[in-house]
């Protein structure tokens, strides 16, 4: 495939994802009240990220049960550690670089579970996608893994490096995944056009 039609199925991709993710921003009082332990802030702040916390948890892990459980290990983390927070950058990519690490810790120990499991049962049949297949319904077909990569690069914007850094992995690792995302999705949506 030419290289102008990758960039241009990247924008698409990225576009269409982002849409779906929302930055949130909340007063400096009500961070510093929270740092002090103010149940109400902490209140506010849950409230102010639990929507942008579950849909980008939601796009990286296959079950909304999942979600909801990595949703609630980050706001945990979030009230252990606000006092940490040095107020430098978007109070939002701090929760957000929470939320992604134990959605991708989730990921891997879900992986080695599976791993040990050992678990006879043949590949997976084969994906059967109907014609009017969509992005959503074509990301929702990634692996979790995969799903993590596109939608840390592609949406939330983070670098190979950092994506690599968060799962333990290497660079390569991550441009692999996400190049071989890209393929299988444009795989996808091509099929569902040309059925």
């Amino acid at each position: 495939m030419p290289r102008k039609k990758t960039a241009t199925f990247h924008v698409f991709v990225a576009s269409y994802l982002s849409d779906m993710t929302v930055a949130c921003a909340v007063p400096d009082v009500i961070v510093a009240r929270a740092q002090a332990g103010d149940e109400a802030a902490l209140e506010a702040l849950y409230r102010a990220f639990e929507v942008p916390v579950y849909n980008l948890v939601r796009r990286m892990l296959r079950r909304p049960e999942d979600a909801e459980d990595v949703l609630q290990e980050t706001f945990l983390e979030v009230v252990r550690n606000i006092k940490q927070y040095r107020g430098e950058g978007h109070l939002w990519g701090w929760v957000r670089k929470i939320a992604s690490t134990k959605a991708l810790m989730r990921i891997r120990r879900d992986q080695v579970r599976a791993t040990e499991a050992l678990d006879d049962e043949p590949g997976k049949p084969g994906m059967h996608v109907g014609a009017n297949i969509d992005l959503e319904r074509a990301f929702e077909q990634l692996s979790e893994t995969s799903r993590a990569v596109v939608w840390l690069h592609d949406v939330e914007g983070y670098t190979h490096e950092e994506i690599a850094e968060q799962m333990g992995k290497s660079v390569s690792f991550s441009k692999s995944q996400l190049a071989r995302a890209h393929a299988r999705l444009r795989r996808m949506l091509d099929e569902g056009a040309s059925a």
